[in-house]
């Protein structure tokens, strides 16, 4: 019994220390994700007890997706880590790099909290010179955050000893390095759009399930959520098509894909910008 008890401990503790792993190549960016996470808790405390509402949804809505998305950029920052060049989170021009990161998401979610909290709006919130002041200085900020990806994406490229398959290897790449330029672009035009409402009814209470898309108008948001989960999307195509298709072709696949999930920005944007909705063939 003793010899079954012991040997049943070694497959649980090595589970957990896979878990760690996963994050222990960059515990800045780790720590700052799971306490995003953390955070999610008292701002769903605020949304039960908190009934104001900002374009038909509660006005705590917006800080929690905030979180929520800022989470996942950093955590799967911490993950693709372990595949940068040997010793380069340590080197004091990235330990500052990332400081600049998490000071910038930090920056965002007390904004985007404290503009919630005042019972206002964040974004597109120019009603004062200071407000106005502190929109611009965000949209600074959410560009710094977002560079991260494509510095990951150049490094894990350059990397010749990453041990990743070549499509694999690609797939980050690509996907990481076209998050920033794609995300640029559609939050540039979101910005001077002066919302993400293109036509229709301009709330929020009858969007998609979920992501709360507009049903009846554009909504920009679509392609800025496309372009900011290029990270996401394109190496996971990478490592599914890295499992069915050979090496020899497989990085064709990557380079395809890639090219349709830019045209998919693409249309998503354009679609928005004529003032309709997202896959509005479908109703």
């Amino acid at each position: 019994m003793n010899s079954a008890v012991l040997t049943a401990v070694p497959p649980r503790s090595f589970s957990a220390a896979r878990f760690l792993d996963l994050f222990r190549p960059e515990p800045v960016f780790a720590g700052a994700g799971l306490l995003m996470l953390l955070l999610m808790l008292p701002t769903l405390a605020a949304i039960a007890i908190d009934p104001r509402l900002h374009l038909g949804e509660n006005i705590w809505i917006k800080p929690l997706k905030f979180e929520f998305a800022l989470a996942v950029f950093l955590l799967t920052l911490a993950a693709f880590a372990r595949w940068l060049p040997s010793g380069m989170t340590q080197k004091i021009w990235y330990r500052l790099f990332a400081a600049a990161v998490v000071f910038s998401a930090l920056a965002e979610m007390v904004w985007i909290g404290g503009a919630a909290a005042m019972g206002t709006a964040s974004h597109f919130n120019v009603s004062t010179p200071l407000l106005g002041s502190l929109y611009s200085l965000m949209g600074v900020f959410a560009a710094v955050i977002t560079s991260a990806s494509t510095l990951y994406g150049v490094q894990i490229w350059w990397n010749k000893d990453s041990g990743l398959p070549p499509a694999l290897s690609l797939s980050l790449a690509s996907g990481l390095i076209m998050t920033l330029p794609l995300t640029l672009v559609t939050a540039g035009y979101l910005a001077s759009n002066g919302g993400h409402f293109v036509g229709g009814s301009g709330t929020d209470a009858a969007g998609l399930a979920i992501m709360g898309w507009s049903r009846d108008g554009g909504d920009l948001r679509v392609p800025h959520f496309f372009a900011l989960h290029a990270m996401h999307f394109v190496p996971l195509f990478g490592f599914v098509v890295g499992k069915v298709v050979a090496q020899s072709k497989a990085k064709a696949f990557v380079l395809a894909f890639s090219a349709l999930y830019v045209g998919l920005v693409a249309y998503s944007f354009v679609e928005a910008i004529e003032g309709q909705p997202f896959l509005a063939f479908i109703g």
